[in-house]
């Protein structure tokens, strides 16, 4: 681009998106006089999804605007927590989230999981049709015009993921709900109705079971239970229901 030249402030929470040279927070970018200020942002190298208003010499604009020439820029970050209207909230991550997704599961939010690669134009049109919203830490993905909605998870480690995605969007959380593997919902269940999946221990060890509605799997408080309580523990904890 080098059209008229724009100046362009970006919140701290965004640095991670801006090239080094561009770090200092603030500075001159030339445009080409068409593209939209959503466009720019994006060349730059911000997800929309991470951008909560985008602000023009103290006004707020859409990312349709068409920044002229000596235009002040003020991109913010999403506030949290975050807002998503229109649709029940409910997720959708890709296949580098795979341990994120049983943990949200876990704690009984509406989590579904593609355990292969399927290519970003399918997982956005999934976004779409199912109206869920795109965790992923992929940027290309997240900058598709068909997602329905996304967001950008910020950290590689689960724990930091988990209180990252909760603290955004504050999902109603449920646990012990859903089936960790499939995202089905759980119904308390026999040992009888059960009995095909335990092992002799199990079956003389436990009496309380639960099983998936959807993929019939069986759940018992078993040796990772501690583990997973812990996890259920310090969420219900640190983001209690509104």
């Amino acid at each position: 681009m080098n059209g008229p030249e724009i100046h362009v402030e970006f919140a701290p929470e965004l640095a991670l998106f801006v090239p080094n040279e561009r770090r200092r927070g603030a500075g001159e970018v030339a445009t080409d006089g068409v593209s939209s200020l959503g466009h720019v942002v994006e060349s730059i190298g911000v997800p929309l999804t991470e951008v909560g208003s985008l602000v023009v010499d103290g006004r707020e604009v859409p990312t349709s605007y068409v920044p002229a020439a000596g235009d002040s820029v003020q991109v913010r970050a999403v506030e949290r927590p975050q807002q998503v209207p229109g649709a029940p909230l409910r997720f959708l991550l890709d296949v580098h989230l795979g341990t994120l997704a049983r943990r949200l599961r876990l704690l009984g939010v509406d989590t579904a999981y593609e355990s292969t690669d399927i290519g970003d134009a399918a997982l956005a049109a999934r976004s779409a049709a199912e109206k869920r919203v795109m965790l992923s830490r992929d940027r290309g993905l997240l900058r598709r015009r068909e997602l329905w909605a996304g967001a950008f998870v910020y950290s590689t480690r689960p724990d930091d993921q988990l209180r990252d995605v909760l603290g955004r969007f504050h999902p109603e959380l449920r646990p012990w709900t859903r089936c960790t593997a499939c995202n089905g919902l759980l119904r308390e269940a026999t040992k009888e109705e059960v009995a095909d999946q335990l092992e002799h221990g199990t079956r003389r060890t436990y009496d309380v079971f639960a099983q998936c509605r959807a993929c019939g799997r069986a759940y018992w408080k078993g040796a990772h239970h501690d583990q997973l309580e812990a996890i259920v523990r310090g969420a219900l904890a640190a983001f209690p229901s509104r």
